[in-house]
């Protein structure tokens, strides 16, 4: 995903597409300022992520040794939900743009919440496979909830504010497990619990502030249909299902933005499949958690980067990305099995798949923001993520088995996906943007 569109609308880059048709009402109330819209999703993006990373970097060994639960359930059962998420995303994206990005990433957080806190007190395999269904509800809700707040705030913030939430995600991901293991040792995995779904409760709580607050009028297209007044983030009182509809089948019939999802698909797969791919490679546990360490810093340290400029609107950001990743793949197919060789290889490969996920996420949300209607961002970003999910799944399934026939096979299974790379970089084109599009209706 790309950096800020430009301040001035031009023929074939229009500003945000957001500003009120001339029938629209007068807002009567006023919105929150850019900078709170961002402080308020970085904080919350803190908040969360360090509870997210505190509490999935423990719960496998806690369900398989503490709760004797057989790795195959565990693993099965956690594959629900991150298939129950995607495949969630595109109309719970909609759904989003009806209610209001705000609404949505509250109740997004309200519910992942009551998800982490019912992991607490879990014991069979009924009641996980409960929590993990709410909180891939939650998750579906939340990116979308919280991108579409940043992509709704003027271009010249919007690119640094998106930076700052990635940045705050990969701190999450390093300082997050360390965090958690503390938690464990203090007072179990209850207190583990107990924390990360305060987390969650301070996200939610955070996300509320977003609806009516003083301050300049609104960039975005916020007005509520129920009372003209302006709600920050807001939306309809209630989901309207035909209005959900109407966001899916509008995303679906825009053929270019269509194309370049399709396109753009294996990104996800190719961005995260190295978490699995590393352990099966024969690393072991203190190494790859450096290596992965290395990733997220190196994710966020690119970030600024990225944000100057406008250098996510460009091209060949997305495309240097994917061929990042590609290289890291490649890379690991040459692991030497013993000494600093080893050691120098897994490091060139992390930079490489951190700035993989860096280039390729600013630009994806970039150019989201950039094709997507007025009051469709949510649908937009919620089709790129389910086929995302779609491929990244089939993949793990390919890629998996290959493991398992020993260094020929992982060889295959890691110069397969160097060359998917190879294979998406040439083919991704970023859509055209249309002279002109009228706000969506709400």
């Amino acid at each position: 995903m790309t950096s800020p569109r430009a301040e001035s609308a031009s023929p074939d880059r229009p500003s945000t597409g957001r500003a009120a048709t001339s029938c629209a009402p007068a807002p009567r109330g006023r919105a929150v300022p850019d900078r709170r819209v961002i402080a308020i999703v970085v904080g919350t993006s803190l908040a969360i992520s360090l509870g997210y990373y505190a509490m999935m970097a423990h719960l496998v060994a806690h369900l398989h040794r503490d709760l004797g639960m057989l790795a195959g359930t565990v693993t099965a059962v956690l594959g629900v939900r991150v298939a129950v998420q995607y495949m969630l995303f595109l109309p719970v994206g909609a759904l989003t743009d009806v209610i209001g990005p705000a609404r949505a990433g509250a109740l997004a957080c309200a519910l992942r919440m009551a998800a982490f806190a019912l992991l607490g007190v879990t014991s069979g395999v009924g009641e996980l496979l409960c929590a993990v269904v709410v909180m891939a509800v939650g998750g579906a809700l939340f990116h979308p909830a919280a991108q579409s707040l940043l992509a709704g705030v003027a271009p010249a913030r919007r690119s640094r504010g998106f930076a700052a939430y990635l940045i705050t995600s990969e701190i999450g991901a390093v300082v997050g497990p360390p965090v958690g293991l503390l938690l464990l040792l203090t007072g179990g995995f209850g207190l583990l619990s107990a924390v990360t779904a305060g987390a969650w409760a301070v996200g939610a709580v955070l996300f509320m502030l977003l609806h009516r607050a003083p301050g300049p009028a609104s960039r975005t297209d916020t007005t509520s249909p129920v009372d003209g007044e302006a709600v920050p983030g807001g939306g309809a009182a209630r989901p309207d299902v035909r209005k959900i509809v109407a966001g899916v089948w509008a995303v679906l019939r825009d053929r270019g933005f269509l194309l370049f999802a399709l396109t753009a698909a294996p990104t996800t797969l190719l961005t995260t499949q190295v978490a699995t791919l590393v352990p099966l490679r024969g690393v072991d546990a203190g190494t790859t958690t450096l290596f992965f360490s290395a990733v997220a810093v190196t994710t966020a340290a690119i970030q600024p980067w990225c944000a100057a400029a406008r250098r996510g609107e460009r091209p060949w950001l997305l495309k240097s990305g994917l061929l990042c990743a590609g290289g890291g793949y490649l890379m690991l197919i040459a692991i030497p099995p013993a000494g600093a060789e080893r050691i120098a290889v897994l490091a060139v490969a992390a930079v490489l798949h951190g700035l993989a996920s860096g280039l390729t996420q600013a630009a994806l949300f970039q150019t989201v923001t950039r094709c997507a209607p007025s009051g469709r961002f949510g649908a937009y970003i919620g089709l790129l993520n389910f086929l995302s999910g779609v491929v990244a799944l089939a993949g793990s399934f390919a890629a998996g088995p290959l493991f398992d026939a020993g260094n020929r096979g992982a060889a295959t299974a890691l110069a397969g996906l160097g060359l998917v790379a190879a294979v998406t970089a040439a083919a991704v084109r970023l859509p055209h943007t249309r002279v002109a599009r009228a706000p969506a209706p709400r």
